[in-house]
């Protein structure tokens, strides 16, 4: 990502943030009718101990001199999440963890404990991508209920891509746009962990020309490395199912990405996957 694409990821994310703010949620009195939603940009500037101008021209993405502890007023007054304190200072310092200059293409190793471990989740449809969101592993179940992903050539096989060009997994989950939204949050905080890596920039936009409902979810999306949200199927065969989704980091030089959808308690999901995969 070079500088000024980074200064623009930031300013987006200033003002989604700002957007999201109540005068009331901030401890700020309401005052008159407002044009546009959320907090202003004086407020964020009171409440953060900074100037209004030196706020706008951040937020404005201005090649401005930052530290640390400013910042760290600023993520407070905007109630960032831990995550979203990340992708702030990854974007404002350009301090992601991957190294500078191109980043040396390697194919992802999964070890064979992890293998077996996806084997045991057995009816835990459980996916291993890396840190691009290729799909580099999953299990019998995760291939039954989403899709047969040995069919799909290994450099199509982009998870984040996946959900917009398969009609499959569109019709899959009932609210797809929150299906989407998960792994965009987790997406996201790749995406301001290697700044350096100039193929999430290509990526995000070669989606945003081909796919026009990437864009507003993109812009959207939230920061999150661990999201843990119930999701609804409507599975071809299996009919409704629900899942409860973890993502876990799997440590190492990979970098890889665990995510497991558990069965639901108190639902019949289960005993329909034990079914359907006996």
């Amino acid at each position: 990502m070079n500088r000024q694409t980074r200064l623009q990821a930031l300013s987006v994310f200033l003002k989604s943030q700002r957007a999201k703010l109540s005068p009331e949620s901030a401890g700020l009195p309401a005052g008159g009718r407002r044009r546009t939603p959320g907090l202003r940009r004086e407020e964020v500037a009171q409440l953060a101990g900074v100037s209004t101008t030196w706020y706008t021209w951040l937020e404005q993405g201005r090649d401005i001199k930052v530290s640390a502890s400013v910042l760290d007023c600023v993520a407070s007054a905007l109630r960032l999440t831990a995550d979203e304190r990340k992708y702030l200072f990854s974007l404002a310092l350009e301090a992601g963890t991957g190294a500078a200059g191109p980043v040396k293409e390697e194919s992802p190793r999964i070890t064979p404990a992890l293998r077996k471990i996806m084997q045991e989740l057995r009816y835990c449809p459980t996916i291993i991508t890396d840190r691009r969101f290729y799909i580099v592993g999953w299990n019998e179940a995760a291939a039954y209920v989403f899709l047969p992903f040995d069919g799909i050539p290994q450099d199509e096989r982009n998870m984040i891509e996946l959900l917009f060009s398969r009609k499959e997994l569109r019709r899959l989950a009932v609210n797809w746009e929150q299906f989407v939204g998960d792994y965009l949050a987790i997406f996201r905080s790749y995406y301001g962990q290697y700044v350096e890596d100039e193929w999430y920039e290509r990526f995000i936009a070669g989606m945003t020309e081909q796919y026009p409902d990437f864009a507003p979810l993109w812009e959207q999306s939230k920061v999150s490395s661990a999201p843990e949200v119930v999701i609804e199927f409507r599975h071809a065969r299996a009919r409704r199912m629900h899942f409860q989704l973890t993502s876990l980091q799997v440590h190492g030089s990979g970098d890889l990405r665990c995510s497991i959808y558990t069965p639901a308690p108190d639902t019949m999901t289960e005993s329909k996957l034990k079914q359907l995969l006996n």
